[in-house]
């Protein structure tokens, strides 16, 4: 049996296709409107005995012939009937799932462990081409995955490498590729001065990190010219972290819990060199977040935005809340827990991608020592040393990601 499918803008063309393609005895199977048109399923050596005849609409299944005289009697009746003809719609051609064929449905099952099984060997036959052609660029592709990299920017760093003279200075290449990539901003945010806000999901380290920026501000320019404002009326207690730190730093902190309050506040605190907002922390998936980007924005006075990212936090869950967050301009990224993410892979990618440049970066709970500006040299440092503790992925795995096999079939 010859399964085919058809498209076309109405169904008469649709049968004309198929008794062009398979005769008129072809069988249709099931018919369907879809985007464009009509599709059409037909089959010809058609074996109704593999059908089970106990399944509901098994003798429904009618020829190209059969169907096109259908459309001719509806034709003739509706000349015969003028009258009655523009109220009453034209009886459709019966539509019969095909998975109602279990020898369809077993075919298709079939196809599709084929087509894995050839997308799986022709991958392999390609990285292993690619192997033996280039292989001190896909000794670089392997290190770089090991660091858990995207694979679109291991593509992209390791072409460079192409004509390297040798795996070291191949592996050179690609860091120093890398480190032209990843976006770091150029100047120091907080030291500018003005008003900063730091915007983030919850537990990222938001109202630590205010702490830290603030403790650099004073030892650089004194405590007077800072000071520090919660808009967090979401968590019991959230305020009070904040005033500890107040007090430690012998710096104002107050509260305002929208739009209005925070311009009456940032007015009253206009004589500051700095001023810091700790922003409430909220999922990337929070109804609230327009809310308090509405706090932020409406506020009437020119804000700053820094979000703050943990380094621990999944590739897809940072690509999220990056494009979450971007519902306030953001101006850069503060990078925490660096101390406790076993790869950098996913978070460098995800700046990348998202051309969003690092200000600061924090690998502990120390104020202020372990707050540092951002430097490429570093976290390039810091992710291949993370990596080096892990295994290299082997040929089945680079394989899958840099075979370079995509099918465009669809069974």
């Amino acid at each position: 049996m010859k399964v085919k499918r058809f498209f076309a803008p109405d169904m008469r063309q649709a049968i004309r296709l198929v008794r062009e393609a398979q005769g008129p005895d072809a069988v249709i199977l099931s018919n369907r409107k879809v985007d464009g048109g009509i599709e059409i399923i037909s089959a010809v050596d058609y074996d109704e005995t593999l059908l089970d005849n106990t399944t509901p609409g098994a003798s429904a299944y009618l020829s190209v012939a059969q169907t096109e005289q259908q459309a001719a009697d509806r034709a003739q009746s509706t000349e015969d009937e003028s009258v009655n003809a523009s109220d009453e719609p034209a009886p459709a051609v019966p539509n019969v799932s095909w998975s109602q064929d279990p020898a369809i449905v077993s075919m298709r099952e079939e196809i599709k462990q084929l087509r894995g099984l050839l997308e799986n060997q022709l991958a392999h036959l390609a990285w292993g081409d690619r192997t033996r052609r280039e292989p001190l660029h896909t000794d670089v592709m392997r290190r770089l995955s090991s660091m858990e990299l995207d694979a679109e920017l291991i593509e992209r760093i390791s072409a460079a490498t192409v004509n390297a003279c040798g795996a070291d200075h191949a592996w050179q290449l690609a860091l120093a590729e890398l480190a032209a990539t990843i976006p770091v901003a150029e100047h120091d945010e907080i030291d500018q001065g003005g008003i900063v806000a730091l915007v983030g999901s919850t537990g990222v380290g938001k109202t630590t990190s205010v702490a830290k920026l603030a403790a650099r501000f004073v030892l650089r320019h004194g405590q007077r010219h800072v000071a520090l404002v919660t808009t967090d009326s979401y968590r019991i207690g959230a305020h009070e972290q904040l005033m500890t730190y107040g007090r430690l730093l012998g710096i104002p902190v107050q509260v305002a819990s929208d739009h209005k309050e925070l311009r009456s506040t940032l007015n009253s605190l206009s004589d500051k060199r700095l001023v810091l907002i700790d922003t409430a922390g909220m999922s990337q998936r929070d109804v609230r977040l327009t809310e308090q980007f509405s706090t932020i924005c409406d506020s009437g006075l020119p804000v700053r935005s820094l979000l703050v990212l943990s380094a621990t936090l999944h590739p897809s869950v940072l690509d999220e809340t990056i494009r979450a967050f971007s519902g306030v301009a953001l101006d850069g990224a503060i990078l925490t827990k660096l101390d406790e993410a076993a790869s950098l892979g996913g978070v460098l990618s995800a700046v990348i991608k998202q051309h969003l440049p690092l200000n600061f970066v924090a690998n502990g709970q120390r104020v202020p020592e372990d707050m540092h500006p951002a430097r490429t040299q570093n976290l390039i440092q810091q992710a291949a040393e993370l990596a080096l503790g892990r295994e290299l992925p082997g040929d089945s795995v680079m394989a899958a990601r840099f075979g370079g096999f995509r099918t465009n079939v669809h069974v």
